[in-house]
């Protein structure tokens, strides 16, 4: 099933950033599973000013290459572009554009996360742009072992 594309607005994120790459996440040496337990347990959701929402947001970006190079992972939440970032975050800005927007099974969220990104790396019928990508966990991601992610994959 190819995925819906859609016309994105731009918008500003707040949270931790490391910088990673896909080699080294499926290898159990990345950096994503100890950001998402950082943001979890330090409960940072609640100490980031100026939230427009409460969807967590994944937000993959300064991309080196392509899905074999580095990249910035950042786990934050949407906020208003004056929001004060807190001590330790940073304040990114997702550009508005095209996006393809792959939604994931209904599941536990570490298998459908990954089942998603599956379908995307072997996606013929979009051109990856590299620049931004990010996950929404929203309203429907709250129950982790029933969660359905949206993937938006920035396109040329």
């Amino acid at each position: 099933m190819s995925p819906k594309v859609v016309e994105q607005v731009g918008f500003t994120v707040v949270g931790i950033e490391a910088r990673t790459n896909n080699s080294r996440e499926m290898s159990g040496t990345g950096v994503i599973a100890s950001q998402w337990a950082r943001f979890m347990k330090e409960n940072l959701l609640a100490t980031i000013p100026g939230k427009s929402d409460a969807a967590i947001l994944a937000v993959y970006s300064d991309y080196a290459s392509n899905e074999n190079g580095e990249y910035n992972f950042l786990i934050g939440v949407r906020a208003g572009s004056s929001a004060a970032v807190p001590p330790g975050m940073v304040a990114r800005q997702v550009p508005g554009g095209r996006y393809a927007v792959f939604t994931s099974e209904v599941g536990p969220v570490e298998k459908v996360v990954v089942a998603t990104w599956q379908r995307v790396w072997a996606a013929t019928d979009i051109e990856r742009a590299f620049k931004v990508d990010f996950e929404v966990y929203d309203v429907r991601a709250r129950d982790l072992k029933n969660a359905l992610v949206d993937l938006f994959i920035g396109i040329k």
